[in-house]
Protein backbone atom coordinates (compact mmCIF):
# COMPACT_ATOMS: atom_id res chain seq x y z
CA UNK A 1 0.00 0.00 0.00
CA UNK A 2 1.49 3.33 -1.04
CA UNK A 3 1.75 6.27 1.33
CA UNK A 4 -0.97 8.19 -0.54
CA UNK A 5 -3.37 5.24 -0.42
CA UNK A 6 -2.70 4.84 3.31
CA UNK A 7 -3.41 8.51 4.09
CA UNK A 8 -6.56 8.54 1.95
CA UNK A 9 -7.74 5.40 3.74
CA UNK A 10 -6.85 6.83 7.16
CA UNK A 11 -8.60 10.12 6.37
CA UNK A 12 -11.69 8.25 5.21
CA UNK A 13 -11.89 6.21 8.40
CA UNK A 14 -11.19 9.31 10.52
CA UNK A 15 -13.89 11.48 8.94
CA UNK A 16 -16.44 8.65 8.83
CA UNK A 17 -15.87 8.02 12.54
CA UNK A 18 -16.12 11.71 13.42
CA UNK A 19 -19.32 11.94 11.38
CA UNK A 20 -20.94 8.95 13.06
CA UNK A 21 -20.02 10.17 16.55
CA UNK A 22 -21.21 13.70 15.78
CA UNK A 23 -24.57 12.46 14.45
CA UNK A 24 -25.05 10.33 17.56
CA UNK A 25 -24.15 13.25 19.84
CA UNK A 26 -26.55 15.54 17.99
CA UNK A 27 -29.36 12.99 18.13
CA UNK A 28 -29.12 12.56 21.90
CA UNK A 29 -28.19 16.14 22.85
CA UNK A 30 -30.29 17.58 25.68
CA UNK A 31 -33.24 19.45 24.25
CA UNK A 32 -33.14 17.55 20.96
CA UNK A 33 -35.61 14.85 21.92
CA UNK A 34 -39.16 14.98 20.52
CA UNK A 35 -41.67 15.55 23.29
CA UNK A 36 -43.91 12.55 23.90
CA UNK A 37 -47.51 13.01 22.87
CA UNK A 38 -46.92 16.18 20.84
CA UNK A 39 -47.44 14.51 17.48
CA UNK A 40 -46.14 16.32 14.42
CA UNK A 41 -45.32 19.49 16.35
CA UNK A 42 -42.83 17.62 18.53
CA UNK A 43 -41.17 16.13 15.48
CA UNK A 44 -40.85 19.53 13.79
CA UNK A 45 -39.38 20.99 16.98
CA UNK A 46 -36.95 18.07 17.15
CA UNK A 47 -35.68 18.67 13.62
CA UNK A 48 -35.47 22.43 14.19
CA UNK A 49 -33.38 21.71 17.28
CA UNK A 50 -31.12 19.40 15.29
CA UNK A 51 -30.53 22.04 12.61
CA UNK A 52 -29.28 24.42 15.31
CA UNK A 53 -26.97 21.78 16.83
CA UNK A 54 -23.29 22.33 15.92
CA UNK A 55 -22.47 18.63 16.19
CA UNK A 56 -24.96 17.89 13.40
CA UNK A 57 -23.04 20.27 11.14
CA UNK A 58 -19.76 18.69 12.20
CA UNK A 59 -21.21 15.35 11.13
CA UNK A 60 -22.33 16.74 7.76
CA UNK A 61 -18.94 18.36 7.13
CA UNK A 62 -17.22 15.10 8.09
CA UNK A 63 -19.37 13.11 5.68
CA UNK A 64 -18.57 15.52 2.82
CA UNK A 65 -14.84 15.19 3.59
CA UNK A 66 -15.18 11.41 3.82
CA UNK A 67 -17.00 11.29 0.49
CA UNK A 68 -14.23 13.22 -1.27
CA UNK A 69 -11.50 11.10 0.31
CA UNK A 70 -13.38 7.91 -0.54
CA UNK A 71 -13.61 8.89 -4.21
CA UNK A 72 -9.88 9.64 -4.30
CA UNK A 73 -9.15 6.35 -2.50
CA UNK A 74 -11.22 4.35 -4.98
CA UNK A 75 -9.29 5.81 -7.92
CA UNK A 76 -6.19 4.07 -6.53
CA UNK A 77 -7.46 0.70 -5.28
CA UNK A 78 -9.88 -1.91 -6.62
CA UNK A 79 -13.38 -1.65 -5.17
CA UNK A 80 -13.19 -5.16 -3.70
CA UNK A 81 -10.15 -4.17 -1.62
CA UNK A 82 -11.36 -0.66 -0.84
CA UNK A 83 -14.64 -1.80 0.66
CA UNK A 84 -12.91 -4.29 2.94
CA UNK A 85 -10.24 -1.82 4.02
CA UNK A 86 -12.93 0.81 4.56
CA UNK A 87 -14.81 -1.52 6.89
CA UNK A 88 -12.25 -0.92 9.65
CA UNK A 89 -14.38 2.08 10.59
CA UNK A 90 -16.95 -0.38 11.99
CA UNK A 91 -14.40 -1.43 14.60
CA UNK A 92 -13.39 2.11 15.47
CA UNK A 93 -16.99 3.35 15.72
CA UNK A 94 -18.06 0.45 17.94
CA UNK A 95 -15.14 0.99 20.33
CA UNK A 96 -15.62 4.76 20.48
CA UNK A 97 -19.38 4.32 20.84
CA UNK A 98 -18.61 2.28 23.94
CA UNK A 99 -16.21 4.91 25.30
CA UNK A 100 -18.28 8.04 24.57
CA UNK A 101 -21.88 6.81 24.69
CA UNK A 102 -21.57 3.76 26.99
CA UNK A 103 -23.02 1.44 24.36
CA UNK A 104 -22.70 -2.25 25.03
CA UNK A 105 -20.11 -4.49 23.44
CA UNK A 106 -21.63 -7.93 23.73
CA UNK A 107 -19.54 -11.08 23.20
CA UNK A 108 -21.12 -11.49 19.76
CA UNK A 109 -20.15 -7.92 18.80
CA UNK A 110 -16.62 -8.53 20.04
CA UNK A 111 -16.42 -11.64 17.85
CA UNK A 112 -17.65 -9.51 14.94
CA UNK A 113 -14.94 -6.92 15.63
CA UNK A 114 -12.35 -9.69 15.61
CA UNK A 115 -13.62 -11.10 12.31
CA UNK A 116 -13.64 -7.69 10.65
CA UNK A 117 -10.10 -7.01 11.92
CA UNK A 118 -8.96 -10.39 10.60
CA UNK A 119 -10.51 -9.70 7.21
CA UNK A 120 -8.90 -6.26 6.99
CA UNK A 121 -5.52 -7.76 7.97
CA UNK A 122 -5.81 -10.43 5.28
CA UNK A 123 -6.79 -7.93 2.58
CA UNK A 124 -4.06 -5.53 3.70
CA UNK A 125 -1.45 -8.29 3.43
CA UNK A 126 -2.38 -9.20 -0.14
Amino acid sequence: MSSLVFWLWFGNVFFDTIGQLAFKAAAIAPGNKPAAGTGGNGLVAYWCGLVRCPTLWLGIFSYVAEFLLWLAFLTLVPLSEGVLLGSVNIIVIMILGRLFFHESLTPLRLIGIGLVALGVAIVGAL
